[in-house]
């Protein structure tokens, strides 16, 4: 099936995403993080949302808040008023994800939904800011991906999720609205990114943007079997390699 046409895949490839904002260049998931890669010229961050304890989504990786932040513990059980009084390692306070969309209304996020409680708040922040356009919701869990396109619905765009990756390894993907695999350059000690899984998708309709790769040398090789996008730790590296080959916007 030739997976319908999705305004969030419709940016000029070869494109890149920076990884929570480029994790490996500024503090992850941050306000600096997020504005990092607009001054570099991304068009778009990968990001993560949790849900709070009063049902927000927000921008956050871990299911606590040890490692990050200033506070311990669970994520989903305080509210968003006490988590945005938290400070990150640079300073700075978690955003919720609809005060993400609304400070960079240019920006496509490509946003991990970390966990089933989560789906409802994060779609209600597309709906109260008006984001369907430029948001893809991306998950390991299929089942989760299936929820969310039950409920968002064709204005929703999705990546595909592990199980459907499998599928599309063996060629045996059903029926999807997804617009992209993400997926990692290999399982293990396999090459999953190839040129052959690379022309099985596309000829799906389906991008390919391949996660999370920092060094120059590998960009080049994934760049040169066709892959659409790749997720990077360093954004200043991606982007000097896209330049390079002549591939960077402008």
């Amino acid at each position: 099936m030739i997976a319908p046409p999705s305004p969030f895949a419709t940016l000029p490839r070869p494109f890149g995403m920076a990884h929570r904002g480029g994790a490996g260049e500024a503090c992850e998931n941050s306000p600096a993080s997020f504005q990092h890669a607009v001054d570099l010229g991304f068009p778009v961050v990968e990001t993560d949302v949790r849900a709070t304890i009063d049902g927000h989504a927000l921008v956050f990786h871990d299911a606590t808040l040890d490692r990050t932040t200033d506070l311990a513990g669970p994520v989903a059980a305080l509210p968003l008023r006490r988590l945005q009084r938290a400070r990150l390692t640079n300073g700075e306070h978690p955003m919720a994800l609809a005060d993400a969309l609304l400070a960079w209304p240019d920006l496509r996020l490509n946003v991990d939904v970390k966990s089933a409680d989560a789906i409802g708040p994060f779609l209600r922040a597309l709906a109260d800011t008006h984001a369907w356009d430029r948001v893809c919701a991306a998950s390991f869990s299929t089942a989760r991906l299936q929820r969310l396109r039950a409920m968002g619905g064709a204005r929703l765009a999705t990546s595909l999720g592990t199980g459907e990756v499998a599928r599309l390894v063996v060629g045996r993907l059903p029926r999807t609205r997804a617009v992209a695999a993400q997926v990692p350059p290999r399982q293990g000690r396999v090459p999953l990114v190839t040129e052959a899984f690379v022309a099985r998708a596309h000829a799906r309709g389906l991008q390919v943007h391949v996660w999370v790769v920092d060094q120059a040398e590998q960009m080049d090789e994934l760049l040169d079997l066709g892959v659409d996008a790749i997720v990077t730790d360093r954004p200043r590296v991606l982007r000097g390699v896209l330049e390079r080959r002549g591939a960077w916007p402008g």
